[in-house]
């Protein structure tokens, strides 16, 4: 089914207030290679991808985003400062929520600039916020920057924190390893059971599947690594605990991350950014003092996001998505740009729930 003519004459609007910050409109294709796309979206998008097989060329994938292929424009060029709009569906499935569309429009605007990252994090939110200005939302800010932070503070293995840092964007797994990090959890018995054999390979049979011999053995070594490491303490567990569920307006929040700061160190410097930010969006005209912040705001998002998050949602229509969505994906840049790394920062609005909610007023 088209786009009703009012989403898509928002979208030219958004498109045009974009335009005159200063970006410059951008397209990409439908069809996106997958194999260099779908690792970077992470599950949640990979679930949900369409997937389509070309005899010559490979998979692809219909576009389910445009920050992704924006990126790897942008990388081509190292321009810098640089600012883009674009508009365009993309294309979800939606197994859980048959309700929603599978294709929408998205409105993005991205810049990169690295000579002030928390002015560019704040430049994004205050135009975002601008075009949304008179609808029924509420805002919702976090940072992953300092969760991440937090993890590779503790006093834990380097492939103990590594797995945390892999499974930040999936809470329930994330928690399960932390409990069994913690000596809270068990030991699967089939690991348990690996473990204990004087040869592995005789006992469990392991070689079946297409790992070598001595690609199991790594990982068996690993796992014998992983069993002797000393517990992460219960006091930084309850740390880490007090940060995920943080949630206060932002000058409350960043009390209370200077004061977890003083049993985390670690996380100091990503605590300045979010200072920074703060002073930075409140010169543009945002009023921090009521602005939310949850510590574990964005850990179901895109998994290229890396600091600085948000989101604009509904308050009279939980039903729908979210109105826009952004935040900071520095390390997104580091992986297409083959370790050269350009600061950037972005967020979309889907035109077709601001008609929605203009026509409800």
């Amino acid at each position: 089914m088209p786009p009703r003519p009012e989403v898509l004459q928002e979208a030219r609007r958004l498109c045009a207030a974009f335009e005159a910050e200063g970006a410059i409109s951008v397209k990409a294709d439908v069809l996106q290679p997958a194999d260099t796309l779908l690792d970077l979206y992470g599950e949640d998008i990979r679930a949900r991808a369409y997937v389509t097989q070309d005899p010559i060329h490979g998979e692809f994938v219909l576009r389910p985003d445009f920050t992704v292929p924006v990126v790897q424009m942008h990388m081509e060029t190292f321009a810098e400062p640089a600012r883009y709009t674009y508009a365009g569906k993309v294309f979800r499935r939606q197994e859980e929520d048959t309700g929603r569309p599978n294709e929408f429009i998205q409105v993005g605007y991205e810049v990169f600039d690295g000579s002030d990252p928390a002015k560019a994090d704040a430049e994004v939110f205050a135009v975002i916020s601008r075009e949304l200005k008179g609808l029924p939302i509420r805002a919702a800010t976090g940072d992953l920057g300092i969760l991440m932070a937090a993890v590779r503070g503790l006093e834990t293995s380097d492939a103990r924190k590594a797995a945390l840092l892999r499974h930040i964007w999936r809470p329930r797994r994330f928690r399960a390893l932390l409990d069994r990090f913690g000596g809270r959890g068990q030991m699967p018995a089939s690991r348990a059971s690996l473990l204990a054999s004087a040869d592995p390979f005789a006992v469990n049979h392991p070689e079946i599947g297409l790992r070598s011999r001595s690609e199991i053995e790594a990982r068996i070594e690993a796992l014998r690594a992983d069993a002797e490491t000393a517990p992460i303490s219960s006091e930084q567990i309850a740390i880490l605990d007090e940060l995920l569920t943080l949630r206060e307006t932002c000058p409350n929040a960043l009390s209370a991350l200077r004061d977890i700061a003083v049993d985390l160190p670690a996380i100091l410097p990503a605590v300045a950014r979010l200072s920074e930010r703060l002073e930075a969006m409140a010169a543009r005209g945002i009023d921090v003092t009521d602005l939310e912040f949850e510590g574990s705001y964005g850990r179901t998002t895109l998994e290229y996001y890396d600091g600085f998050v948000f989101g604009f949602y509904a308050t009279s229509r939980p039903d729908l998505p979210p109105v826009a969505t952004g935040g900071r994906y520095d390390a997104l840049t580091r992986q297409l740009g083959q370790g050269r790394e350009v600061p950037a920062v972005g967020a979309v609005i889907r035109p077709e729930v601001v008609v929605a909610l203009k026509e409800q007023a």
